[in-house]
Protein backbone atom coordinates (compact mmCIF):
# COMPACT_ATOMS: atom_id res chain seq x y z
CA UNK A 1 0.00 0.00 0.00
CA UNK A 2 1.87 3.37 -1.04
CA UNK A 3 2.00 6.45 1.47
CA UNK A 4 -0.32 9.68 0.99
CA UNK A 5 1.73 12.88 1.16
CA UNK A 6 1.61 13.04 4.50
CA UNK A 7 4.14 10.32 5.50
CA UNK A 8 5.82 11.13 2.30
CA UNK A 9 6.94 14.35 4.43
CA UNK A 10 9.04 12.69 6.87
CA UNK A 11 10.20 9.36 4.80
CA UNK A 12 10.89 9.67 1.81
CA UNK A 13 14.47 11.51 -0.03
CA UNK A 14 18.01 12.10 0.65
CA UNK A 15 16.91 15.60 2.61
CA UNK A 16 14.57 13.27 4.78
CA UNK A 17 17.76 10.95 6.38
CA UNK A 18 17.21 12.14 9.61
CA UNK A 19 13.93 11.77 9.92
CA UNK A 20 14.15 8.07 8.89
CA UNK A 21 16.82 7.88 11.59
CA UNK A 22 14.75 8.30 14.34
CA UNK A 23 11.94 6.22 13.15
CA UNK A 24 14.78 2.76 12.30
CA UNK A 25 15.02 3.51 16.12
CA UNK A 26 11.62 3.10 16.47
CA UNK A 27 11.51 -0.21 14.15
CA UNK A 28 11.28 0.88 10.85
CA UNK A 29 12.75 -1.14 8.44
CA UNK A 30 13.71 0.00 4.42
CA UNK A 31 10.61 -1.60 3.29
CA UNK A 32 8.58 0.06 6.26
CA UNK A 33 8.91 3.68 5.06
CA UNK A 34 6.65 2.77 1.91
CA UNK A 35 4.16 1.91 4.36
CA UNK A 36 1.55 4.36 5.45
CA UNK A 37 1.70 5.43 8.97
CA UNK A 38 -1.16 4.96 11.66
CA UNK A 39 -1.40 6.51 14.86
CA UNK A 40 -3.49 4.65 17.53
CA UNK A 41 -4.53 7.18 20.69
CA UNK A 42 -4.30 4.80 23.52
CA UNK A 43 -6.32 6.31 26.42
CA UNK A 44 -5.48 3.65 28.73
CA UNK A 45 -5.05 4.32 32.49
CA UNK A 46 -5.47 2.86 35.83
CA UNK A 47 -7.16 5.33 37.10
CA UNK A 48 -10.42 4.15 35.68
CA UNK A 49 -12.14 0.97 35.42
CA UNK A 50 -14.00 2.73 31.80
CA UNK A 51 -9.94 2.86 30.25
CA UNK A 52 -8.52 -0.11 32.29
CA UNK A 53 -8.84 -2.31 29.12
CA UNK A 54 -7.84 -0.37 26.36
CA UNK A 55 -3.88 -1.21 26.37
CA UNK A 56 -5.34 -4.90 25.11
CA UNK A 57 -7.19 -3.03 22.45
CA UNK A 58 -4.21 -0.93 21.57
CA UNK A 59 -2.04 -4.09 20.86
CA UNK A 60 -5.05 -6.22 19.02
CA UNK A 61 -5.43 -2.91 17.02
CA UNK A 62 -1.70 -2.48 16.36
CA UNK A 63 -1.22 -6.24 15.63
CA UNK A 64 -3.90 -6.19 12.86
CA UNK A 65 -2.61 -2.77 11.40
CA UNK A 66 0.98 -4.18 10.90
CA UNK A 67 -0.62 -7.37 9.05
CA UNK A 68 -2.71 -5.07 6.79
CA UNK A 69 0.88 -3.78 5.80
CA UNK A 70 1.09 -0.25 8.09
CA UNK A 71 3.36 1.14 10.37
CA UNK A 72 1.43 1.55 13.94
CA UNK A 73 2.56 4.50 15.90
CA UNK A 74 0.99 4.22 19.41
CA UNK A 75 1.34 7.46 21.56
CA UNK A 76 -0.60 8.24 24.84
CA UNK A 77 -3.56 10.54 25.91
CA UNK A 78 -5.17 11.29 28.93
CA UNK A 79 -8.51 10.63 31.16
CA UNK A 80 -10.35 11.70 33.97
CA UNK A 81 -12.53 9.21 35.75
CA UNK A 82 -15.92 11.27 36.35
CA UNK A 83 -17.20 8.64 38.74
CA UNK A 84 -13.85 9.00 40.77
CA UNK A 85 -14.13 12.79 41.00
CA UNK A 86 -17.72 13.45 40.96
CA UNK A 87 -18.90 16.23 43.82
CA UNK A 88 -15.08 17.44 44.28
CA UNK A 89 -13.36 20.30 43.16
CA UNK A 90 -11.39 17.67 40.57
CA UNK A 91 -14.69 17.09 38.67
CA UNK A 92 -14.12 20.54 37.01
CA UNK A 93 -11.37 19.19 35.31
CA UNK A 94 -13.72 16.43 33.56
CA UNK A 95 -15.13 18.69 30.39
CA UNK A 96 -11.70 20.44 30.41
CA UNK A 97 -10.07 17.18 29.94
CA UNK A 98 -12.61 16.90 26.68
CA UNK A 99 -10.21 19.39 24.85
CA UNK A 100 -6.88 18.21 26.21
CA UNK A 101 -7.59 15.02 24.97
CA UNK A 102 -8.90 15.94 21.38
CA UNK A 103 -5.33 18.84 21.25
CA UNK A 104 -3.20 16.25 22.34
CA UNK A 105 -4.50 14.16 19.44
CA UNK A 106 -4.52 16.63 17.08
CA UNK A 107 -0.84 17.55 17.72
CA UNK A 108 0.22 13.68 17.68
CA UNK A 109 -0.74 12.88 14.88
CA UNK A 110 -0.36 16.46 12.75
CA UNK A 111 3.58 16.82 14.12
CA UNK A 112 4.44 12.93 12.94
CA UNK A 113 2.20 13.50 9.55
CA UNK A 114 0.28 10.51 10.38
CA UNK A 115 -1.68 9.04 7.23
CA UNK A 116 -4.89 7.84 9.41
CA UNK A 117 -6.01 7.08 13.38
CA UNK A 118 -7.51 4.85 15.32
CA UNK A 119 -8.17 6.50 18.49
CA UNK A 120 -9.17 4.09 21.58
CA UNK A 121 -11.12 5.63 24.27
CA UNK A 122 -13.45 4.77 27.35
CA UNK A 123 -14.69 7.18 29.67
CA UNK A 124 -16.64 9.73 29.00
CA UNK A 125 -15.00 13.00 27.49
CA UNK A 126 -12.48 10.14 25.71
CA UNK A 127 -15.28 9.74 23.09
CA UNK A 128 -16.20 13.74 22.16
CA UNK A 129 -12.56 14.44 22.83
CA UNK A 130 -11.52 11.84 20.49
CA UNK A 131 -14.17 12.75 17.80
CA UNK A 132 -13.60 16.85 18.18
CA UNK A 133 -9.60 15.99 16.83
CA UNK A 134 -10.94 13.47 14.25
CA UNK A 135 -13.02 15.93 12.64
CA UNK A 136 -10.27 18.64 12.97
CA UNK A 137 -8.21 16.51 11.21
CA UNK A 138 -10.13 15.13 8.88
CA UNK A 139 -7.66 12.25 7.97
CA UNK A 140 -9.12 8.96 7.69
CA UNK A 141 -9.97 7.69 11.11
CA UNK A 142 -12.09 5.62 12.92
CA UNK A 143 -12.68 5.24 16.76
CA UNK A 144 -12.72 2.44 18.77
CA UNK A 145 -14.57 2.09 22.33
CA UNK A 146 -13.73 0.46 24.85
CA UNK A 147 -16.33 -1.56 25.98
CA UNK A 148 -18.62 -1.07 28.86
CA UNK A 149 -18.79 -2.48 32.56
CA UNK A 150 -20.98 -5.45 33.37
CA UNK A 151 -23.55 -4.77 35.94
CA UNK A 152 -23.01 -5.23 39.68
CA UNK A 153 -25.10 -7.73 41.45
CA UNK A 154 -26.28 -6.76 45.07
CA UNK A 155 -29.45 -8.54 46.52
CA UNK A 156 -30.92 -9.63 43.68
CA UNK A 157 -30.93 -6.48 41.70
CA UNK A 158 -28.47 -5.31 38.79
CA UNK A 159 -26.01 -2.02 39.99
CA UNK A 160 -24.61 0.67 38.56
CA UNK A 161 -22.11 3.54 39.57
CA UNK A 162 -25.78 5.59 39.81
CA UNK A 163 -27.09 2.82 42.16
CA UNK A 164 -23.82 3.83 44.82
CA UNK A 165 -24.31 7.87 44.87
CA UNK A 166 -28.46 7.03 45.10
CA UNK A 167 -27.56 4.99 48.10
CA UNK A 168 -26.00 7.84 49.61
CA UNK A 169 -29.12 9.86 49.81
CA UNK A 170 -31.04 6.90 50.87
CA UNK A 171 -28.82 5.68 53.48
CA UNK A 172 -28.63 9.80 54.87
CA UNK A 173 -32.62 9.64 54.62
CA UNK A 174 -32.43 6.48 56.51
CA UNK A 175 -34.46 4.39 53.68
CA UNK A 176 -31.45 1.91 53.89
CA UNK A 177 -29.01 0.50 56.43
CA UNK A 178 -25.16 0.80 56.87
CA UNK A 179 -24.28 -2.33 55.63
CA UNK A 180 -26.73 -1.63 52.84
CA UNK A 181 -24.97 1.51 51.54
CA UNK A 182 -21.74 -0.76 51.59
CA UNK A 183 -22.68 -3.84 50.31
CA UNK A 184 -24.10 -1.47 47.54
CA UNK A 185 -20.76 0.08 47.16
CA UNK A 186 -18.93 -2.84 46.75
CA UNK A 187 -20.77 -4.48 44.49
CA UNK A 188 -21.63 -1.47 41.94
CA UNK A 189 -18.68 -2.01 40.02
CA UNK A 190 -17.53 -5.56 39.37
CA UNK A 191 -14.55 -5.05 36.66
CA UNK A 192 -13.29 -3.01 33.69
CA UNK A 193 -15.57 -1.09 31.60
CA UNK A 194 -17.38 2.49 31.28
CA UNK A 195 -20.42 2.59 33.44
CA UNK A 196 -23.40 0.04 32.10
CA UNK A 197 -26.63 2.22 31.77
CA UNK A 198 -27.19 4.68 28.66
CA UNK A 199 -24.83 7.34 30.70
CA UNK A 200 -22.80 9.62 28.79
CA UNK A 201 -19.74 6.82 27.50
CA UNK A 202 -22.30 4.28 26.43
CA UNK A 203 -24.18 8.03 25.01
CA UNK A 204 -21.44 8.48 22.99
CA UNK A 205 -20.29 5.28 21.57
CA UNK A 206 -23.91 4.98 20.25
CA UNK A 207 -23.99 8.41 18.50
CA UNK A 208 -20.56 7.84 17.09
CA UNK A 209 -21.44 4.43 15.66
CA UNK A 210 -25.13 5.83 14.42
CA UNK A 211 -23.08 8.40 12.64
CA UNK A 212 -20.74 6.03 10.84
CA UNK A 213 -17.76 6.74 12.64
CA UNK A 214 -17.13 3.19 14.54
CA UNK A 215 -17.75 -0.13 13.30
CA UNK A 216 -21.55 -1.78 13.63
CA UNK A 217 -22.62 -3.50 17.34
CA UNK A 218 -19.37 -2.19 18.96
CA UNK A 219 -20.71 0.48 20.76
CA UNK A 220 -22.26 -1.51 23.17
CA UNK A 221 -19.84 -4.59 23.43
CA UNK A 222 -18.97 -5.32 27.41
CA UNK A 223 -15.33 -4.08 27.73
CA UNK A 224 -14.08 -7.52 28.65
CA UNK A 225 -15.87 -9.32 26.02
CA UNK A 226 -13.45 -11.57 23.44
CA UNK A 227 -15.43 -9.84 20.40
CA UNK A 228 -14.58 -6.45 22.01
CA UNK A 229 -11.06 -7.62 20.98
CA UNK A 230 -11.67 -8.74 18.16
CA UNK A 231 -13.62 -5.87 17.01
CA UNK A 232 -10.34 -3.37 17.77
CA UNK A 233 -8.39 -6.05 15.51
CA UNK A 234 -11.00 -5.23 12.80
CA UNK A 235 -11.49 -1.96 13.20
CA UNK A 236 -7.32 -1.32 12.13
CA UNK A 237 -8.38 -3.47 8.87
CA UNK A 238 -11.17 -1.21 8.25
CA UNK A 239 -9.28 1.90 8.57
CA UNK A 240 -6.61 0.64 6.24
CA UNK A 241 -9.42 0.37 3.58
CA UNK A 242 -10.10 4.02 4.30
CA UNK A 243 -6.40 4.97 3.62
CA UNK A 244 -6.63 3.32 0.67
CA UNK A 245 -10.02 4.88 -0.45
CA UNK A 246 -9.18 8.59 1.20
CA UNK A 247 -12.34 8.49 2.76
CA UNK A 248 -11.84 10.89 5.17
CA UNK A 249 -14.43 11.74 8.63
CA UNK A 250 -15.87 14.58 7.29
CA UNK A 251 -17.14 12.49 3.78
CA UNK A 252 -18.92 10.83 6.96
CA UNK A 253 -19.37 13.39 9.72
CA UNK A 254 -22.35 15.24 7.62
CA UNK A 255 -25.20 17.19 8.63
CA UNK A 256 -27.39 13.97 7.97
CA UNK A 257 -25.02 11.98 9.69
CA UNK A 258 -25.06 14.10 12.83
CA UNK A 259 -28.81 13.99 12.69
CA UNK A 260 -29.24 10.70 12.77
CA UNK A 261 -26.85 10.50 15.74
CA UNK A 262 -29.05 12.41 17.69
CA UNK A 263 -32.32 10.30 16.41
CA UNK A 264 -30.55 7.39 17.79
CA UNK A 265 -29.34 9.50 21.16
CA UNK A 266 -33.82 10.14 21.97
CA UNK A 267 -34.59 6.62 20.78
CA UNK A 268 -32.18 5.05 23.40
CA UNK A 269 -33.00 7.24 26.34
CA UNK A 270 -29.21 8.86 26.37
CA UNK A 271 -27.47 11.70 28.43
CA UNK A 272 -27.82 15.47 28.37
CA UNK A 273 -24.08 15.72 27.76
CA UNK A 274 -24.89 14.14 24.05
CA UNK A 275 -25.85 17.76 22.95
CA UNK A 276 -22.84 19.54 24.29
CA UNK A 277 -21.03 16.69 22.42
CA UNK A 278 -22.36 16.83 19.50
CA UNK A 279 -22.65 20.59 18.96
CA UNK A 280 -18.88 20.33 19.76
CA UNK A 281 -18.53 17.84 16.81
CA UNK A 282 -20.31 19.74 14.71
CA UNK A 283 -18.23 22.75 15.09
CA UNK A 284 -15.04 20.70 14.75
CA UNK A 285 -16.35 19.73 11.56
CA UNK A 286 -17.72 23.24 10.61
CA UNK A 287 -21.49 22.03 10.50
CA UNK A 288 -24.40 24.04 10.83
CA UNK A 289 -25.56 22.68 13.85
CA UNK A 290 -27.83 24.56 17.12
CA UNK A 291 -29.48 23.28 20.39
CA UNK A 292 -32.55 23.96 18.88
CA UNK A 293 -32.28 21.09 16.26
CA UNK A 294 -32.20 18.71 19.10
CA UNK A 295 -35.87 19.87 20.01
CA UNK A 296 -36.88 19.75 16.47
CA UNK A 297 -35.94 15.84 16.28
CA UNK A 298 -37.18 15.02 19.74
CA UNK A 299 -40.56 15.92 18.55
CA UNK A 300 -40.46 13.37 15.88
CA UNK A 301 -38.64 10.24 17.83
CA UNK A 302 -39.89 8.03 20.49
CA UNK A 303 -38.15 6.44 23.20
CA UNK A 304 -37.82 2.81 22.38
CA UNK A 305 -35.13 1.42 25.18
CA UNK A 306 -35.60 0.81 28.45
CA UNK A 307 -32.18 1.61 29.91
CA UNK A 308 -30.63 2.85 33.31
CA UNK A 309 -31.24 5.46 34.86
CA UNK A 310 -34.76 5.91 34.20
CA UNK A 311 -35.55 1.92 33.34
CA UNK A 312 -34.71 -1.29 33.55
CA UNK A 313 -31.92 -2.30 31.98
CA UNK A 314 -27.93 -1.62 30.89
CA UNK A 315 -26.16 -1.32 27.67
CA UNK A 316 -25.20 -5.30 28.01
CA UNK A 317 -28.24 -6.11 27.70
CA UNK A 318 -29.40 -3.98 24.13
CA UNK A 319 -26.07 -5.68 23.16
CA UNK A 320 -28.02 -9.02 23.58
CA UNK A 321 -30.49 -8.13 21.41
CA UNK A 322 -29.50 -6.48 18.70
CA UNK A 323 -27.93 -3.56 19.95
CA UNK A 324 -27.45 0.09 17.90
CA UNK A 325 -28.18 -1.53 14.26
CA UNK A 326 -31.23 -2.82 15.69
CA UNK A 327 -32.93 0.53 16.82
CA UNK A 328 -31.66 2.35 14.12
CA UNK A 329 -33.59 -0.53 11.74
CA UNK A 330 -36.75 0.30 13.34
CA UNK A 331 -36.14 3.78 12.76
CA UNK A 332 -35.50 3.33 9.49
CA UNK A 333 -38.56 1.87 8.86
CA UNK A 334 -39.96 4.87 9.96
CA UNK A 335 -38.35 7.08 7.76
CA UNK A 336 -36.44 8.29 10.75
CA UNK A 337 -32.79 7.88 9.51
CA UNK A 338 -30.96 9.35 6.50
CA UNK A 339 -30.00 6.09 4.71
CA UNK A 340 -27.45 7.14 2.34
CA UNK A 341 -25.08 8.23 4.59
CA UNK A 342 -21.48 7.22 4.58
CA UNK A 343 -19.96 5.07 7.11
CA UNK A 344 -16.36 4.20 7.49
CA UNK A 345 -16.69 0.37 5.99
CA UNK A 346 -17.16 2.13 3.01
CA UNK A 347 -21.20 0.86 3.15
CA UNK A 348 -24.04 3.54 3.84
CA UNK A 349 -26.34 3.25 6.69
CA UNK A 350 -29.08 1.73 4.19
CA UNK A 351 -27.10 -1.07 3.11
CA UNK A 352 -25.36 -2.28 6.46
CA UNK A 353 -28.96 -2.05 7.83
CA UNK A 354 -30.39 -4.50 5.13
CA UNK A 355 -29.99 -7.82 7.17
CA UNK A 356 -31.15 -6.35 10.84
CA UNK A 357 -34.91 -7.28 11.37
CA UNK A 358 -37.26 -4.75 10.99
CA UNK A 359 -38.44 -5.90 14.22
CA UNK A 360 -36.79 -6.30 17.63
CA UNK A 361 -37.95 -10.16 18.78
CA UNK A 362 -40.92 -10.61 20.96
CA UNK A 363 -39.76 -12.29 23.75
CA UNK A 364 -37.42 -9.59 25.03
CA UNK A 365 -38.57 -6.20 26.35
CA UNK A 366 -35.27 -3.92 26.56
CA UNK A 367 -36.27 -2.03 22.80
CA UNK A 368 -39.94 -1.97 22.74
CA UNK A 369 -42.11 -2.46 19.88
CA UNK A 370 -42.59 0.66 17.68
CA UNK A 371 -46.19 0.72 18.64
CA UNK A 372 -45.69 0.38 22.31
CA UNK A 373 -42.72 3.11 22.92
CA UNK A 374 -41.64 3.77 26.47
CA UNK A 375 -42.30 7.35 25.63
CA UNK A 376 -43.93 8.73 21.93
CA UNK A 377 -40.93 11.53 22.01
CA UNK A 378 -37.40 11.81 23.04
CA UNK A 379 -36.26 12.42 26.58
CA UNK A 380 -34.16 15.53 25.95
CA UNK A 381 -36.35 18.44 25.96
CA UNK A 382 -34.73 22.16 25.41
CA UNK A 383 -36.28 24.52 27.67
CA UNK A 384 -36.53 28.44 26.81
CA UNK A 385 -37.16 31.58 28.74
CA UNK A 386 -36.16 34.45 31.02
CA UNK A 387 -33.61 32.08 32.88
CA UNK A 388 -32.02 30.48 29.65
CA UNK A 389 -32.66 32.59 26.58
CA UNK A 390 -29.99 30.55 25.06
CA UNK A 391 -31.45 27.30 25.98
CA UNK A 392 -31.22 24.66 28.74
CA UNK A 393 -31.56 20.82 29.21
CA UNK A 394 -33.68 18.81 30.45
CA UNK A 395 -34.22 14.78 30.69
CA UNK A 396 -37.72 14.33 31.05
CA UNK A 397 -38.19 10.61 31.27
CA UNK A 398 -39.68 8.19 33.80
CA UNK A 399 -41.45 11.90 35.54
CA UNK A 400 -45.46 11.27 36.50
CA UNK A 401 -45.50 15.14 36.54
CA UNK A 402 -42.88 17.38 34.02
CA UNK A 403 -44.28 20.38 35.78
CA UNK A 404 -43.19 22.26 38.84
CA UNK A 405 -43.59 26.01 40.22
CA UNK A 406 -41.96 26.43 43.49
CA UNK A 407 -39.74 28.79 46.01
CA UNK A 408 -36.22 29.20 44.54
CA UNK A 409 -33.45 27.77 47.04
CA UNK A 410 -30.04 28.99 46.23
CA UNK A 411 -26.80 27.61 46.13
CA UNK A 412 -23.41 29.02 44.95
CA UNK A 413 -21.85 25.64 44.40
CA UNK A 414 -22.49 22.41 44.40
CA UNK A 415 -20.90 21.09 47.87
CA UNK A 416 -23.46 23.96 49.19
CA UNK A 417 -26.83 22.42 48.13
CA UNK A 418 -25.49 18.76 48.63
CA UNK A 419 -24.81 19.95 52.14
CA UNK A 420 -28.31 21.14 52.50
CA UNK A 421 -29.96 18.07 50.89
CA UNK A 422 -28.06 15.47 52.97
CA UNK A 423 -28.80 17.82 56.21
CA UNK A 424 -32.40 17.41 55.21
CA UNK A 425 -33.27 21.37 54.39
CA UNK A 426 -34.57 20.72 51.40
CA UNK A 427 -38.54 20.60 51.16
CA UNK A 428 -40.96 18.95 48.91
CA UNK A 429 -42.06 21.86 45.99
CA UNK A 430 -38.64 23.26 46.68
CA UNK A 431 -36.37 24.63 43.15
CA UNK A 432 -32.77 24.32 44.31
CA UNK A 433 -30.80 26.45 41.88
CA UNK A 434 -26.80 26.08 41.91
CA UNK A 435 -24.86 28.65 39.70
CA UNK A 436 -21.36 29.36 39.05
CA UNK A 437 -20.91 26.06 38.11
CA UNK A 438 -20.90 26.98 34.09
CA UNK A 439 -18.07 26.80 31.69
CA UNK A 440 -16.50 29.86 32.47
CA UNK A 441 -18.00 30.31 36.25
CA UNK A 442 -16.95 26.91 37.58
CA UNK A 443 -14.81 26.56 35.55
CA UNK A 444 -15.34 23.41 34.04
CA UNK A 445 -18.93 22.57 34.42
CA UNK A 446 -18.82 20.43 37.10
CA UNK A 447 -21.63 17.40 36.50
CA UNK A 448 -24.46 17.29 39.65
CA UNK A 449 -24.81 13.77 40.07
CA UNK A 450 -24.26 13.76 43.72
CA UNK A 451 -26.61 16.08 44.68
CA UNK A 452 -29.45 14.56 41.74
CA UNK A 453 -28.87 11.17 43.35
CA UNK A 454 -28.79 12.17 46.33
CA UNK A 455 -32.55 13.90 46.07
CA UNK A 456 -33.31 10.60 44.30
CA UNK A 457 -32.14 8.65 47.78
CA UNK A 458 -34.01 10.74 49.85
CA UNK A 459 -37.61 10.07 47.55
CA UNK A 460 -37.06 13.82 46.53
CA UNK A 461 -36.86 12.60 42.56
CA UNK A 462 -40.68 14.04 41.73
CA UNK A 463 -41.49 16.86 44.11
CA UNK A 464 -38.15 18.70 43.85
CA UNK A 465 -36.55 20.87 40.80
CA UNK A 466 -33.16 21.37 40.31
CA UNK A 467 -31.84 23.74 38.06
CA UNK A 468 -28.05 24.82 36.96
CA UNK A 469 -25.93 26.44 34.70
CA UNK A 470 -23.43 22.85 35.34
CA UNK A 471 -24.48 19.71 33.73
CA UNK A 472 -25.18 16.66 34.64
CA UNK A 473 -24.26 12.73 34.68
CA UNK A 474 -25.84 10.81 31.83
CA UNK A 475 -26.85 8.26 35.07
CA UNK A 476 -29.28 11.95 36.44
CA UNK A 477 -32.97 11.54 36.40
CA UNK A 478 -35.43 13.75 37.89
CA UNK A 479 -37.10 17.01 37.90
CA UNK A 480 -33.61 18.67 36.52
CA UNK A 481 -32.24 20.75 34.10
CA UNK A 482 -28.72 21.88 33.27
CA UNK A 483 -26.73 23.40 30.85
CA UNK A 484 -28.82 27.24 31.78
CA UNK A 485 -27.38 29.55 29.11
CA UNK A 486 -26.25 32.23 29.58
CA UNK A 487 -24.92 30.94 32.93
CA UNK A 488 -24.36 32.82 36.13
CA UNK A 489 -20.64 34.15 35.76
CA UNK A 490 -21.31 35.96 32.42
CA UNK A 491 -24.53 37.94 34.13
CA UNK A 492 -27.05 35.40 33.21
CA UNK A 493 -30.77 35.91 34.67
CA UNK A 494 -29.70 32.69 36.69
CA UNK A 495 -27.12 34.76 38.52
CA UNK A 496 -30.23 37.14 39.46
CA UNK A 497 -31.92 34.51 41.18
CA UNK A 498 -33.10 35.16 45.43
CA UNK A 499 -33.71 32.52 48.34
CA UNK A 500 -37.71 32.42 47.98
CA UNK A 501 -38.24 33.87 44.34
CA UNK A 502 -41.00 31.47 42.19
CA UNK A 503 -39.32 29.67 39.33
CA UNK A 504 -41.35 27.52 36.72
CA UNK A 505 -40.20 24.02 35.35
CA UNK A 506 -42.18 22.83 32.75
CA UNK A 507 -41.20 20.40 30.30
CA UNK A 508 -44.21 20.01 28.53
CA UNK A 509 -44.10 23.59 27.49
CA UNK A 510 -40.32 23.89 27.48
CA UNK A 511 -40.20 26.67 29.29
CA UNK A 512 -37.66 27.85 32.33
CA UNK A 513 -39.08 31.04 33.92
CA UNK A 514 -38.26 33.61 37.15
CA UNK A 515 -41.35 34.75 38.15
CA UNK A 516 -40.24 38.14 38.89
CA UNK A 517 -41.28 41.01 36.90
CA UNK A 518 -38.89 42.26 34.32
CA UNK A 519 -38.49 45.85 35.91
CA UNK A 520 -36.94 43.72 39.30
CA UNK A 521 -35.01 41.83 37.25
CA UNK A 522 -33.71 44.96 35.50
CA UNK A 523 -32.54 46.45 38.97
CA UNK A 524 -31.17 42.99 39.93
CA UNK A 525 -28.74 43.21 36.87
CA UNK A 526 -27.49 47.31 37.41
CA UNK A 527 -26.76 45.66 41.39
CA UNK A 528 -25.07 42.92 40.03
CA UNK A 529 -21.26 42.30 39.58
CA UNK A 530 -18.87 39.74 37.94
CA UNK A 531 -16.91 37.60 40.06
CA UNK A 532 -13.29 36.75 40.50
CA UNK A 533 -12.12 34.13 38.30
CA UNK A 534 -11.57 31.14 41.11
CA UNK A 535 -8.31 30.07 38.88
CA UNK A 536 -5.74 32.71 37.58
CA UNK A 537 -2.90 29.99 36.54
CA UNK A 538 -2.90 27.09 34.63
CA UNK A 539 -5.36 25.09 32.55
CA UNK A 540 -8.41 26.37 34.25
CA UNK A 541 -7.40 29.61 34.16
CA UNK A 542 -6.74 29.09 30.22
CA UNK A 543 -9.97 27.00 29.67
CA UNK A 544 -11.61 29.68 31.46
CA UNK A 545 -11.09 32.90 29.05
CA UNK A 546 -11.78 30.37 25.85
CA UNK A 547 -14.29 28.16 26.44
CA UNK A 548 -17.68 29.66 24.73
CA UNK A 549 -21.05 28.74 26.15
CA UNK A 550 -23.35 25.84 26.53
CA UNK A 551 -25.47 26.75 24.07
CA UNK A 552 -22.61 26.23 21.38
CA UNK A 553 -20.92 23.11 22.89
CA UNK A 554 -18.88 24.96 25.26
CA UNK A 555 -15.89 24.81 22.49
CA UNK A 556 -12.74 26.29 23.03
CA UNK A 557 -11.80 27.32 19.30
Amino acid sequence: MALNKRSQAVTQGVQRSPNRAMLRAVGFKDPDFRKPIVGIANGYSTITPCNLGLNDLTLRAQAAATKAGAMPQTFGTITVSDGISMGTEGMKYSLVSREVIADSIETAVQAQSMDGVIVIGGCDKNLPGGMIAIARMNIPAIYVYGGTIKPGHYQGRDLTIVSSFEAVGAYTSKRISKQDLLGVERHACPGAGSCGGMYTANTMSAAIEAMGMSLPYSSTMAAEAREKHNSAAESAAVLLSAIKKQLLPLDIITRKSLENAITVVMAVGGSTNAVLHLLAIAHAAKIPLTIDDFETIRGRVPVLCDLKPSGRYVATDLHKVGGIPQVMKMLLEHDLLHADCMTITGRTIGQFLKGVPAAPSKSQDVIRPWDKPMYAHGHLAILKGNLATEGAVAKITGLKNPRITGPARVFESEEACMAAILGEKINSGDVLVIRYEGPKGGPGMREMLSPTSALVGAGHAEDVGLITDGRFSGGTYGMVVGHVAPEAAVGGTIALVQEGDSITIDAERRLLQLNVPAAELAKRRRAWKAPQPRYTRGVMAKYAKLVSTASRGAVTD
